[in-house]
């Protein structure tokens, strides 16, 4: 079979697959890459080689939106599902979460230094069990009600999770705060119920997400505060995974139009061009935990020490990773469709729960 027969006939091109949402979880995963292997500075408009700060936090947080996007596809997508079949969804979303969060557990084991995403994602996983009936209105409803409130409490809980400890920490993931990050998840679930088929849902998103990314970046631009210790200085920041307001509304929305403009990306041919994205995309644990184990052993093999942050950074290995695994994951996919992880996960879950 010819390449290009391959692509067409790749479970990349199944019409169950959204093009657009597995380019946006691509991004995701190599802009959270980029986000740990690079020393970057903050972003100075006038300095381009800071405009890779972009990846910074905004990342990680379009990794949450997706997760919602993903549990909305899974549970009727405009149509959320309902009697049985919405009991064994959430029965398999539970079991998918307490694997993600020991998987999670032993990336943290590896003493790679990076906050590993997979606990949070565990536990946003189960606290979005009971939303899964809600519709579009409601989700941007509770959204957008958490992503402004919550920013207001979150400096009294960190004080209470620190006071926890650092194993706490770890094993809730609070370098995510779910008590935060649920905003992000269901801002995720209602885009799902909007119909991300339809071009107007694709348009919304991407005019949506610029003004709230407008609104957050340009209020703290326009009253300044000293970003800082004390509660002012925590809540009014746009700093990278500070949890401030600004921060929220800005990275929400940022996410928000990656997803819009990954989308309408794909209404195009290149969408041909983006497949080795996609195709990471398509397979975000695999891509996720291969990059931290290989960065492990790596680390491991040539310092001696798995945690030492600044000593694989200077091996300058933001290139190859890249490349090895837009190479690898498109080999993947092509060759034999979902990515290994994800049968993994995708079997356990259905011999725990039948249906």
């Amino acid at each position: 079979m010819t390449v290009a027969g391959a692509l067409a006939t790749s479970h990349l091109q199944t019409g169950s697959r959204l093009a657009g949402v597995d380019l946006a979880r691509g991004l995701a995963v190599l802009g959270m890459l980029t986000a740990h292997l690079l020393a970057i500075e903050s972003f100075d408009p006038s300095a381009p080689a800071t405009w890779v700060d972009i990846v910074n936090g905004r990342s990680s947080i379009l990794f949450a939106v997706l997760a919602g996007v993903s549990l909305a596809l899974v549970s009727g997508g405009a149509a959320p599902v309902a009697g049985d079949r919405l009991r064994l969804v959430r029965a398999r979303t539970a079991v998918r979460a307490v694997v993600l969060w020991t998987i999670g557990i032993l990336l943290i084991l590896t003493g790679v230094p990076v906050y590993v995403i997979l606990p949070a994602y565990a536990v946003l996983f189960l606290l979005a069990l009971p939303f899964l009936r809600l519709r579009a209105p409601a989700l941007w409803l509770l959204a957008a009600a958490l992503a402004l409130t919550m920013p207001l409490l979150q400096p009294a809980l960190n004080e209470i999770v620190a006071r926890a400890g650092s194993d706490v920490e770890l094993m809730l993931g609070w370098h995510y705060p779910f008590t935060l990050w649920l905003a992000f998840v269901l801002a995720g679930l209602a885009a799902g119920r909007s119909d991300l088929r339809r071009l107007g849902t694709q348009l919304a998103l991407v005019a949506v997400g610029v003004a709230a990314a407008v609104v957050g970046y340009g209020a703290v631009a326009l009253w300044p505060v000293a970003d800082g210790p004390g509660w002012v200085g925590e809540v009014w920041t746009d700093r990278a995974h500070s949890g401030g307001l600004p921060e929220v509304l800005g990275s929400g929305g940022v996410a928000l139009a990656v997803l819009g403009a990954s989308l309408l990306v794909c209404r195009t041919p290149l969408a041909w061009v983006l497949i080795p994205l996609r195709a990471v995309g398509s397979m975000p644990l695999t891509a996720y935990v291969g990059q931290l184990l290989a960065w492990a052993v790596i680390a491991a093999v040539v310092l001696g020490d798995t945690g030492d942050l600044g000593g694989f950074r200077a091996l300058d290995p933001l290139g190859p990773f890249i490349v090895t695994t837009l190479v690898a994951c498109t080999a993947w996919a092509l060759l034999f469709g979902r990515g290994p992880l994800e049968r993994g996960v995708a079997w356990i879950v259905r011999t725990l729960v039948r249906g």
